[in-house]
């Protein structure tokens, strides 16, 4: 279990969000990372057939890190951009994160392992603000994704295996709903539904986006 966030002085923008999120996000993990019979959200929600492309095996747990940086500007979430060389959703857009390993104590330790295996964040350096809803992805894996304060003085080293490159993105802009745009293709002879949210040259979409959306409709929605 989480403990609440006490974070005194931050940029005002960053305050309203900790006030609303320590109000709306868990401070346990989500109870259906471990059974399947639990409902999540995910892309399924805007297309249900989804659900018939889903791997016929139990999904795997796995976790990200939403990490929430204050900027003197405004706060912003880190994301990265992950490798061409990795055989699944190469070059995209993510959280740092991946799958539950049998050591992991638990989603959190999960998230925190990933993001220094990827980006070099040390897990000193972070301070989890929440658990969002869990997240279940077309390719098999229920997420939990952890909400949570990343130090702004951090020094990144990127593993080039699985990260090409990181940026921040304003949470102002991925936080206003009329940045999330609505798309569709064809994926399998299925008709995706899926929100992009395009800043600055980067296409955030599919789960991490989804993911987004989620954190806009728990936090403000």
């Amino acid at each position: 279990m989480l403990s609440p966030v006490t974070a005194p002085s931050v940029h005002p923008e960053l305050a309203a969000f900790l006030e609303r999120a320590a109000q709306r996000l868990a401070l346990q993990p989500p109870d259906a990372l471990y059974r399947e019979n639990i409902p999540a959200h995910g892309d399924h929600r805007f297309s249900p057939e989804l659900l018939n492309e889903l791997p016929g095996v139990p999904a795997k747990p796995a976790a990200v890190l939403i990490p929430v940086v204050d900027r003197p500007d405004g706060p912003t979430l880190l994301l990265t951009q992950r490798s061409s060389a990795l055989r699944s959703h190469s070059g995209q857009i993510a959280f740092p994160g991946g799958r539950i390993d049998p050591g992991d104590r638990g989603p959190l330790e999960a998230a925190l392992r990933e993001a220094e295996e990827e980006v070099g964040l040390s897990p000193s350096l972070v301070q989890p603000i929440g658990y969002l809803d869990l997240y279940l992805t077309g390719s098999g894996y229920r997420i939990a994704p952890v909400v949570a304060l990343a130090d702004p003085g951090m020094v990144l080293h990127l593993n080039p295996d699985e990260v090409s490159g990181v940026f921040e993105c304003p949470l102002a802009f991925l936080m206003d709903p009329s940045n999330h745009v609505a798309e569709r293709r064809e994926w399998r002879g299925i008709m995706r539904h899926y929100y992009s949210m395009p800043w600055q040259g980067h296409y955030i979409w599919g789960v991490t986006a989804g993911i987004i959306h989620t954190l806009y409709e728990r936090v403000y929605g």
